[in-house]
């Protein structure tokens, strides 16, 4: 199984990154495509954009437990979730990739445990 790690698209692009893959369905503001040194972008596996922009319209910690299972049921149908499998089992190491200022509470931790089992 691949290791998944999840980081800010604003820090450096590392080595240690392995597959990088942006899931976020906005391209993130000041990140030139060149900088970003993507592997992926799936952005169909991001939350819906009414999802987005419910639990970003107030205090997103607040909304984090209701968040969490809405976007787990997306997950759920969600065929894009079959290509992020397919990237972890030919990769080693996978870096989920998303722009929020809030490390805590956002998509990409959500995914990265859902996509652990």
């Amino acid at each position: 199984m691949a290791t998944i790690n999840s980081k800010r698209i604003y820090l450096p692009p590392e080595k240690s990154d392995g597959f990088r893959v942006l899931v976020d369905r906005l391209w993130p503001r000041g990140v030139s495509k060149e900088s970003a040194k993507l592997d992926l972008w799936l952005k169909d596996i991001a939350p819906s954009t009414e999802l987005r922009q419910w639990f970003h319209g107030s205090d997103a910690t607040d909304k984090w437990g209701q968040f969490k299972a809405r976007y787990l049921s997306e997950l759920d149908q969600n065929p894009a979730v079959q290509t992020l499998k397919d990237v972890v089992t030919k990769n080693e190491l996978i870096t989920l990739l998303y722009a929020v200022n809030d490390e805590e509470h956002n998509h990409a931790l959500i995914l990265k445990k859902f996509i652990a089992g």
